[in-house]
């Protein structure tokens, strides 16, 4: 039983070492083999390991965080909508436009009208 909670506690280490990583390259490509050697799995095992720890994939889990870097972005102030798409890592408005409604409910333009409460309501929800 002390070996598979050391061993859940090494996943979580390796994992948190890995969303760390994330969020301080979030504007680069994160391919999934190079979060794998991050943690020191193979990809496989990284990505059961990732969705056992965090719930979601890890592909999912960096789209959240730029969608919501992105409703950030726009609750701020940020004119052009396809700046923080192309920001998002979206090559286009509409294909960001489609993205953030299936997270959020809402188009850009709509999130952008929500009064500030509404929209961190919707951010941490996200």
């Amino acid at each position: 039983m002390v070996a598979y909670t050391q061993s859940m506690q090494d996943h979580s280490d390796c994992i948190n070492h890995v969303k760390f990583y994330i969020r301080e390259h979030i504007d680069e490509p994160l391919h999934r083999e190079i979060l794998a050697d991050i943690a020191g799995f193979s990809v496989p095992h990284f990505h059961r390991i990732f969705i056992a720890q965090v719930g979601e994939s890890a592909a999912s889990y960096i789209r959240r965080l730029r969608m919501e870097r992105a409703g950030r972005k726009l609750r701020m102030g940020a004119v052009d909508i396809t700046q923080v798409a192309l920001a998002a890592g979206y090559e286009s408005h509409a294909a960001f436009g489609k993205a953030f409604k299936q997270q959020f409910g809402l188009s850009p333009s709509e999130f952008r009208e929500l009064n500030c409460s509404a929209a961190t309501q919707l951010l941490k929800k996200g």
